[in-house]
């Protein structure tokens, strides 16, 4: 550790502390999650349905994609509704109209202000008692059984193809005959009158609901609980608290910063022959730019289904439907994503060892790439399977898709990647082990990405936790530990390692520079980020110290971005270094971009969801995307895009990419980027947010809402913006291409290929 070893116990103290909250909670996770009823029957003893019922509707919703299609809970897509408000209020009017016929003979509506008054202190009285015995079966008033079969009937004919919804089914971007069996459309709706339950009845011994009284549905009073203000104050203090002391802490704790080295007159990294395991790295890239082009223009394909079910007149729905093409989308993003990290890797792990390759590395490389291929290839024809329902629903969720966001692919695609992910661990560690084993060299910055190595390889096993028919709550915590942690933890933090090992064998920056700065960065990351976790938790069937923790963590994620523009500075910086380094201009024009959009996307779109009384109410708006779009691509995909671009540089070392082409092709992406937010999401997201507080989620996400000239027109604007950043990201796929395969060579600078001079 020698000099560094405040650093190394300062992070490592930090990861076991922030550990121990993730586990210690998430036990309590387990504990206290919504009970699923062994049996649903009348207060006369007539049995309604059994948990399998319950579990078997769970499986049928994931077959139609789950959460690409509507939301649960808050989470998944905003086209269709949130399906545990709407049926929530469904079930609540439907109840109201029944007592009112009951009691007075005509309609809810056309009560007086003291009859309606009467009813819903009697409907609040129903609905939030707890009427679970001890031996777990629910008892409900054939009232209430009479509103639940309303409801259903409902849901049965929107899944189905119903003439008199197909106006519904088209604005939810739903195909016809979405679930063409009638027995699992019939499961399919008692889990989600099981999702409203748990949202509407209160947990013993406490005040508040199940999901902490989310979604706001004033008929039974479900309104932010005095914890959830409570926390979201805290939340913002913490964030004021950690920003101050962030910039104390900069002020004078750190050392004084030593002379820049100053680099050679050539770029280190061009003076020794590429390894047959970096050469074989052009096919990564290509995958990365093709699987990019492809989910940008499923998302344009995408983003057209929120305005109208045909495209231009043709209804492709029965074939490329919203919830398949929402899937696609979203997976095709990780899956190019990570490849864009692993091609980074793997072109470092020679460098590592000395400029050479251990044994087989070229062998390992090519298998790992043909690897990926099957897994895409693989996950994504289950995808379509699954939701076209030609799969048997007993396959559905090994082969076809789990119904998950940004968990979609069937299990054995899931464990395919993993394995993947463990070979590239295994290649990586080959390169690495024996540098650390080299003594007397400065082994630090070594040491941190080995750990962040390891940690990528690991912990993406995290998602093999919960099983097709696990609680919801609980797959939620599993799920997170992968969307939030593992990319938004230790992905960062091997972003961060590996640049400042780069920069530093440039000689743009010195050793002990890159690794004091890695090691503070990646103590910062995890203090927010490993406990932060659980604020994608506060609605999904918890209790009030997740929602604590959640909220008062989660906050301090957002501390260390106040620094990123000086950080971009200091990147951008460094092309002044040296002639040379003009070469690197567009990777170090995307870490520049990733800088500006962890600010805004991660730190100021992200607080704008992140307090708990903020998230009570837009959780599930498009206020959502907008932080989703300006942070997993404005992050992680201008990472991976500069990594690609940095490692084309070295392997293809003789041709330059067109700069103007890039500078087109890397400002259409970020004024894209900005048009889609500005223009369509952004306003969308904060009109439905005033309808969610003035009348509730469902309203915010219903037919009758949506449907409105303003956001449909809104919808439609948001056409030029992904015009703009489809046409820059096919043109910076063309380029990394043309210059992969299609340009000419140069041969005054053709340098030898290690096995081929």
């Amino acid at each position: 550790m020698g000099p560094y070893r405040k650093l190394w116990f300062t992070l490592i103290g930090v990861c076991a502390v922030m550990f121990g909250l993730l586990g210690f909670y998430g036990r309590e996770v387990y504990r206290q999650a919504p009970p699923i009823p062994d049996l649903v029957q009348l207060q006369d003893g007539t049995k309604l349905f059994t948990e399998t019922d319950i579990l078997d509707g769970q499986t049928a919703w994931q077959s139609v994609g789950g959460m690409q299609l509507g939301s649960i809970w808050g989470h998944g897509a905003y086209q269709a509704p949130d399906w545990t408000a709407d049926w929530l209020h469904r079930e609540l009017t439907a109840w109201l109209d029944i007592a009112a016929q009951e009691a007075q003979g005509k309609p809810y509506a056309q009560l007086d202000v003291g009859q309606q008054a009467t009813l819903r202190a009697r409907l609040k009285a129903e609905y939030r008692a707890n009427n679970t015995d001890a031996n777990d079966v629910l008892v409900l008033s054939p009232r209430r059984a009479q509103a639940i079969a309303q409801t259903a009937a409902y849901y049965d004919a929107l899944f189905s193809d119903a003439p008199e919804l197909v106006q519904s089914r088209e604005h939810f971007a739903m195909k016809e005959n979405t679930l063409p069996s009638a027995e699992r459309r019939q499961q399919m709706t008692r889990f989600f009158f099981w999702t409203s339950w748990a949202a509407a009845t209160q947990r013993p011994g406490h005040d508040v609901t199940y999901t902490n009284n989310w979604p706001h549905e004033p008929l039974i009073d479900n309104v932010p609980s005095a914890e959830n203000i409570i926390w979201s104050i805290a939340s913002v203090v913490l964030l004021l608290a950690g920003v101050g002391f962030l910039v104390w802490a900069w002020a004078f704790l750190r050392d004084e910063e030593e002379e820049a080295p100053h680099p050679g007159a050539v770029d280190p990294l061009t003076t020794f022959a590429l390894t047959p395991s970096q050469h074989a790295l052009g096919k990564y890239l290509f995958l990365v730019v093709a699987l990019f082009g492809f989910q940008v223009l499923v998302g344009g394909f995408t983003a057209h289904y929120t305005v109208e079910r045909s495209f231009y007149g043709l209804d492709l729905s029965q074939w490329l439907p919203y919830s398949l093409v929402r899937t696609w989308h979203i997976q095709a993003a990780l899956f190019w994503i990570a490849t864009g990290f692993l091609a980074a890797g793997l072109f470092l792990a020679p460098l590592i060892h000395g400029g050479k390759d251990p044994k087989y590395q070229k062998l390992g490389v090519d298998v790992l790439f043909w690897a990926l291929v099957l897994v895409v290839v693989g996950s994504f024809v289950g995808n379509y399977l699954a939701i076209a329902q030609i799969m048997p629903k007993g396959l559905n969720f090994w082969l076809g898709h789990q119904g998950y966001e940004y968990v979609d692919l069937g299990r054995i695609w899931q464990i395919g990647k993993f394995v993947g992910i463990l070979l590239w661990l295994v290649l990586m560690l080959r390169g690495i082990v024996p540098a650390l084993r080299t003594p007397g060299s400065d082994r630090n910055l070594l040491a941190l990405l080995t750990a962040s190595v390891v940690a990528i390889g690991l912990f993406y096993g995290a998602g093999f936790f919960y099983g097709e028919r696990t609680s919801l709550s609980v797959m939620e915590y599993w799920r997170w530990w992968i969307v939030h942690l593992w990319v938004e933890g230790f992905f960062e933090v091997f972003a961060t390692t590996a640049l400042a090992f780069i920069f530093s064998t440039l000689g743009l920056v010195s050793r002990r520079m890159a690794t004091t700065a890695s090691l503070a960065s990646a103590s910062l990351f995890m203090l927010g980020g490993i406990p932060g976790t659980f604020h994608h938790l506060y609605f999904a069937g918890t209790t009030t110290p997740v929602m604590a923790v959640g909220a008062s963590f989660s906050a301090l994620e957002v501390v260390p971005l106040i620094v990123l523009g000086h950080e971009a500075w200091e990147n951008w910086s460094l092309r002044q270094r040296t002639p040379w380094m003009e070469s690197l201009r567009w990777p170090l024009m995307c870490f520049v971009a990733v800088a500006f959009w962890n600010m805004l996307g991660a730190g100021v779109f992200g607080f704008m969801i992140n307090p708990p009384v903020a998230l009570y109410y837009i959780q599930g708006l498009n206020t959502t995307p907008v932080h989703a779009h300006a942070a997993l691509f404005g992050v992680y995909g201008f990472l991976a895009l500069g990594f690609t671009l940095m490692v084309l540089r070295y392997v293809r070392p003789d041709r330059e990419v067109d700069a103007a082409t890039m500078r087109f092709a890397f400002w259409s992406l970020n004024a894209g980027l900005v048009l889609m937010i500005a223009t369509s999401l952004l306003p969308i997201g904060i009109i439905q947010f005033h309808a969610s507080v003035s009348q509730g989620l469902w309203y915010a996400r219903s037919e009758a809402f949506m449907q409105q000239p303003l956001l449909v027109t809104l919808r439609w604007v948001r056409t030029f913006g992904d015009l703009v950043f489809i046409a820059g990201a096919l043109t910076m796929a063309w380029e990394v291409v043309r210059t992969l395969w299609l340009r000419t060579p140069r041969a005054a600078d053709v340098r030898p290929v290690a096995g081929h001079a």
